[in-house]
């Protein structure tokens, strides 16, 4: 399954995120260790949920990048 991760960049950190799994979260120093830790944090995020049981949340999520002019 491939989901849809959001990588923002803080003023300290990067951060990435998972929107069809709530909770799966990843902060990192660097883009890079943002990413390397989202890919483990969703493999984990994955082996709990079949752990307890629980359905795994199927890939909806889509994106597009937007351009703006000046406003």
């Amino acid at each position: 399954m491939r989901y849809l991760v959001v990588i923002e960049e803080g003023e300290s950190s990067w951060a990435a995120h998972v929107p069809d799994l709530p909770g799966c979260v990843a902060v990192g120093e660097s883009r890079e260790e943002a990413v390397d830790l989202i890919h483990e944090a969703v493999e984990l995020h994955l082996e709990d949920l079949r752990a307890q049981g629980q359905p795994v949340p199927q890939a909806a999520s889509d994106g597009i990048f937007v351009e703006a002019g000046s406003a």
